[in-house]
């Protein structure tokens, strides 16, 4: 079973890129950490300001690599296999910790069925999988340390001082808290935790183990001590993302009137004076209504009511929460905040889901166990339906249900089959139906997995970062902003999250001053933003735009490129003759562009046109796109398809129609370094002053003036040499011409080499 997980997991080493977007900033970070200390400022991303990591993730999410570079390095590992090994390791580890865990609450039989389940399910694969690095792997991780602690305290036999089992009901409080160190968003794992808890005093009230009681107050109690571990760690190593410097634990604080005192986490307060409260407040009167209630319906009336009232309180508060999310959110585009659809459970967990209600069917009224699962499926189940990002939180509840229940069918068929052996294989065969779908699709889905990056955009990027400087800022779709920091380290405007900034800036609805106001220097036009053109209109909040990708189609001596309702075809000759259907119709396109080579030039037409419509062809990767006249008019059209795009614009990289990076030509900062003095160089200085601001690492800032360059092509700024980053801003007048930010060490470092 571990080989199993270990061989899924590490299908993605065959490729030489990292898979997704989000781990190419981690493993930029961390490259730059290596060198530099785990330092605050990461000037390479969210220009002009740069970023501040104490803002974003705890340090442990980019430390965990380093450490196991370290460990690996003198055997030869790379610090980029060792990033990509690093999620295989703990994806591996949580799945022979579940394994354990239910081992000792169930047995062998369940054990190995759920951790096998567990193990091949893509909703677990793929944000464990080598080269795609995300938080939520750890927290996951940290669970199922919590799972095991609990199980151990519910399986220990009594030794000499006869509660030993308190002392391991330590295990889940500790591991809540040190899950804190690795992901900003880890907070689901004290729900997951606290509802094992309650859910065990529930369980044992119902059944009549009355001094079990205690043991799910325990398990309440010890999330308490991982509430308070993790908010002494947050003051270490950063908090997460309901700390008191971020916007989400400021909207909580406000709407909930709390105050930041011992406790600077917003929800970690919350949890403490609310949920932990209340759940041990239950423990304690069913402790009590225990002594006086011996009838099992009675029990279960007074637990459904309960069930009722704390159904009432969620329900009342879910508002508050959503509204808060949506703040964070926003309604963005993406694919992890869609809702869970059919197709993606049958993704993720194959008939593993499906079986999930079995273990409600063999669920034992007596067997706490039972009650401990149910905790968890009752948090984890809701959520991976409502975001697909949970599938991957949900995998350990849908695979332990899934696992103890086919188990429970098992044993309790196989004495109605006629012939034993028969009887038995047939039922070992429709059980295994079930693990083996499972891990079909997961070995399906984690080899049909590509990285997204290619060699276009590495060579494009590896340009952009040869022939710039230090300082200037990208303009890119955000997905791609991590692809600017990781290949080029230059600072993208946008990343990690969709911005209405550069969607606008597409659609020709941002002005060459609103650029200069975020120290743009370059422009990156791509096939990849093409494709996304919906996502654009939506987060630009924007319609009547028409753009579309055509795939080429074997037509014998005709250019033919179609997608669904669209085709195009095209004759080559002196004057070309281009057709284009859309729907039914059939017309003669207002313009045709074609690229071949690195050349983009308008063909003349045979006929004159009868469409609003342009055509785009390019012969260098055989693709056409098919766009209406106010998308034609867009700056995202006009650079990547045509030429006649603004002067203010120069052609910097194209490699004929994948990636193409011009330069936005403006009043410019250029920073170098001369004896060991920073100099602030103007291009086309027309600039009247410059404000510089000098901050210590920790983002504090020291000193800050506006200076008088009126006439000035350079300025030497070699007093500022007391503080590590420096923010600058060059304008005339009231007009901002440029921005940016900079690591005065990196730039004495960067001169140093190249003289």
């Amino acid at each position: 079973m571990i080989l199993i997980a270990f061989i899924i997991r590490l299908l993605p080493m065959r490729f030489k890129y990292l898979l997704g977007y989000d781990p190419f900033f981690h493993l930029a970070y961390i490259r730059y950490a290596i060198t530099h200390g785990w330092v605050n400022f990461f000037p390479y991303a969210l220009g002009p300001w740069g970023f501040q990591v104490k803002l974003s993730h705890p340090l442990g999410l980019w430390m965990v690599p380093a450490f196991v570079y370290k460990l690996l390095h003198p055997f030869g590992v790379s610090l980029f296999n060792a990033f990509r090994l690093t999620p295989v390791i703990f994806g591996v580890l949580t799945v022979a910790l579940v394994y354990t865990a239910v081992l000792r609450l169930y047995g062998r039989k369940e054990a190995l069925l759920s951790s096998l389940i567990l193990a091949v399910s893509f909703g677990h694969v793929f944000r464990s999988m080598a080269g795609y690095y995300r938080g939520d792997n750890y927290m996951l991780f940290w669970y199922s340390v919590a799972l095991l602690g609990i199980a151990l305290g519910l399986t220990w036999t009594p030794r000499r001082w006869g509660y030993e089992r308190f002392a391991l009901y330590l295990i889940p409080g500790i591991a809540t808290g040190l899950s804190a160190i690795f992901w900003q968003a880890y907070y689901p794992i004290f729900a997951f935790v606290l509802a094992n808890g309650v859910l065990l005093s529930i369980g044992a009230f119902l059944i009549g183990n009355d001094r079990r009681i205690v043991d799910g107050i325990c398990v309440t109690l010890s999330t308490a001590l991982g509430a308070v571990i993790a908010n002494a760690l947050g003051g270490i190593f950063g908090y997460g993302m309901t700390g008191y410097n971020k916007i989400l634990g400021k909207e909580l604080a406000k709407e909930f009137g709390l105050n930041f005192g011992f406790i600077k986490d917003a929800f970690l307060l919350l949890y403490l004076k609310y949920a932990v409260v209340l759940a041990v407040a239950v423990g304690i009167t069913l402790l009590i209504v225990a002594r006086f209630v011996r009838d099992w319906k009675t029990r279960l009336s007074l637990v459904a009511v309960v069930s009722l009232v704390a159904i009432a309180v969620f329900v009342h508060y879910w508002g508050v929460l959503q509204n808060l999310v949506d703040k964070v959110f926003h309604t963005a585009p993406i694919v992890e905040t869609q809702r869970t659809g059919l197709r993606d459970l049958w993704t993720a967990y194959g008939l593993a889901f499906f079986a999930v209600p079995v273990f409600a069917l063999s669920f034992r009224r007596k067997h706490l166990a039972d009650y401990v699962i149910l905790g968890l499926a009752v948090v984890s189940v809701p959520m991976l339906l409502i975001w697909t990002r949970f599938l991957f939180i949900g995998s350990i509840a849908v695979a332990v249900m899934a696992g103890v229940g086919l188990v429970a069918v098992y044993e309790k068929l196989k004495p109605l089959a006629v012939s034993k052996r028969l009887g038995a294989l047939a039922l070992t065969l429709i059980i295994a139906i079930v693990p083996a779908t499972t891990a079909y699709t997961g070995f399906q889905n984690a080899l049909s997995v590509r990285p997204i990056v290619n060699d276009n955009w590495a060579t494009a990027l590896h340009y952009l970062g040869n022939h710039s400087n230090l300082n200037d800022v990208v303009l890119t779709w955000w997905d791609e902003g991590h692809w600017v920091t990781y290949f080029a380290e230059r600072a993208p405007v946008a990343q990690g999250s969709p911005s209405k900034f550069v969607a606008d800036y597409y659609l020709g609805k941002v002005s060459e001053r609103a650029l200069m106001n975020l120290g743009v220097d370059y422009v990156i036009v791509s096939l990849d933003a093409v494709e996304k053109f919906e996502a654009i209109l939506q987060t630009a909040g924007e319609s009547g735009y028409a753009m579309v990708v055509l795939r080429p189609v074997s037509t014998p001596g005709v250019l033919t490129f179609s997608a669904p309702g669209y085709t195009v075809m095209a004759t080559p000759g002196e004057r070309w003759d281009v057709r284009v259907r859309i729907g039914n119709a059939w017309g003669i396109p207002a313009g045709v562009f074609v690229e071949k080579g690195k050349t983009v030039e308008e063909v003349p037409l045979r006929e004159r046109p009868t469409l609003g419509a342009y055509v785009y062809i390019n012969l260098n990767y055989g693709y056409a796109v098919l766009m209406n006249e106010k998308a034609f008019e867009t700056p995202l059209a006009k650079l990547m398809f045509t030429n006649q795009y603004s002067s203010d614009y120069r052609l910097l990289y194209t490699d004929g129609g994948m990636v193409k990076i011009f330069r936005f030509v403006h009043p410019n900062v250029i920073v170098t370094a001369e004896n060991g003095s920073i100099v602030l160089r103007f291009e086309n200085a027309t600039g009247t002053g410059i404000g510089i601001w000098g901050y210590l690492d920790n983002g504090t800032l020291i000193e800050g003036k506006w200076i008088n360059v009126a006439k000035k092509r350079e300025l030497i700024v070699s007093k500022y040499s007391n503080v590590s980053i420096i923010q600058y801003t060059y304008v005339k007048g009231k007009t901002v011409l440029d921005r940016g930010v900079f690591r005065i060490k990196d730039i004495i470092t960067y001169e140093n080499n190249r003289s």
